[in-house]
Order: structure tokens, then sequence, then C-alpha cells
């Protein structure tokens, strides 16, 4: 189970509040064995980007999200301790993107990770303008907090309520479990536990 965020790490400027969440996401192996192998490796960069992970969640099979036939993902969630501000820890998950291998072309291709900032404590931030529509050359997304899909993606929350079942949407209210709870059965079809990631 997730524990709490260790003040002791955090700056001044962002004290102990709540959780902060990265989703990793996979459904290109690379020059790994697997998509669960990738998602591991960059679980082991996490620590070299001043990211220390807490409570890892299950790897889920997941149908892909959007307008392009592409092979299942696998996903999870991970709740991690930094003392980095917001910025500047997506831009060391941007660098473990890199790393790993991911080329940026068009939104919604597809890609051998991609980490998400979901929720960095309480906080809530507007994104200023938006990413690039399906099949637009990629371009970096706006901060925004929480990620704005957080709420109806079931990719997402079927992790999160394994690890964070009581974490709270800072905007909604509602509890990990209870925005699972609100998800279309429809959305949930498909997505089943990863052996490999076992």
């Amino acid at each position: 189970k997730a524990r709490p965020m260790c003040c002791a790490l955090r700056s001044a400027s962002f004290p102990c509040m709540g959780m902060i969440l990265i989703s990793l996401g996979s459904n290109m192996a690379g020059a790994y064995e697997s998509p669960a192998h990738v998602l591991r490796a960059a679980l082991g960069q996490f620590p070299m980007h001043g990211l220390e992970p807490v409570s890892v969640s299950p790897f889920y099979r997941t149908p892909a999200v959007g307008p392009y036939a592409q092979p299942d993902f696998i996903n999870a969630v991970v709740v991690v301790e930094a003392a980095l501000p917001p910025e500047a820890l997506l831009e060391q998950l941007h660098r473990i993107e890199q790393a790993l291998g991911r080329e940026r072309a068009v939104r919604w291709e597809e890609r051998i990770i991609d980490l998400d900032l979901l929720a960095y404590d309480d906080l809530v931030v507007a994104p200023a303008g938006g990413g690039p529509k399906p099949g637009e050359p990629w371009k970096p997304r706006p901060l925004g907090l929480p990620h704005s899909g957080l709420a109806e993606r079931a990719f997402v929350l079927v992790p999160l309520a394994d690890i964070a079942p009581g974490w709270r949407h800072p905007v909604l209210g509602l509890s990990a479990r209870e925005l699972l709870g609100r998800l279309d059965p429809a959305d949930l079809a498909g997505i089943v536990p990863e052996r490999e990631g076992a």
C-alpha cells in the first residue's frame, strides 16, 4: 500500500499534502523484450532522475485508445516521492522517455513509453492552451494538474484504484475508487492483469 509522502524529502515551497501519481504505458518493445520490460526499465530510471517509487500497481493489458488501430498497451500507475516542483518533475519524465527511445511524431501514435504526471499533491493547475489533435505533429502538452484525462481513463483508474483507492481528485472531490465506479462497464472491457508484469 502507498504510504504518505515523506515531508523530509520535499522543499518548503512544496509541502507534503498528498501524493504524486505517475502513469506508465507502452505498446512497443523497441530494444526491450516486451512492453512490460519497458515499464520495468522506466521504473529503474526513476531514482536517477530524482523520483523515488513508493508503490507500484500491478501491470494491466489495456486496449489502445485513439483513432488508430494499435497493439494493446501495458499500463501501470506509480506513487513517487520527489523534491522537484511539478514543471521540473515533468521534464524528468520526458528525459526518461527519451532515454528509453521514445520518438515523438504525431499524437496517438504507437509508443515505446508514455509517462504522464497525473497528480501532484493537491495542486490544481489549469493548462494554458491545448495539445495537438490526433494526427497533428507532436508538441509539448501544457502542464495541467490533475491530468485532464485522469477521471475518465479506465487504463489509469484501474491500476490507481489498486494502490491508492482513497486518493481524492482535488477538483471533483471523488476518490479513485469512486471515479472508477462511475465508468461505463464497456470502458473496462478488455482490461486484464498482465501476467508478465506480476
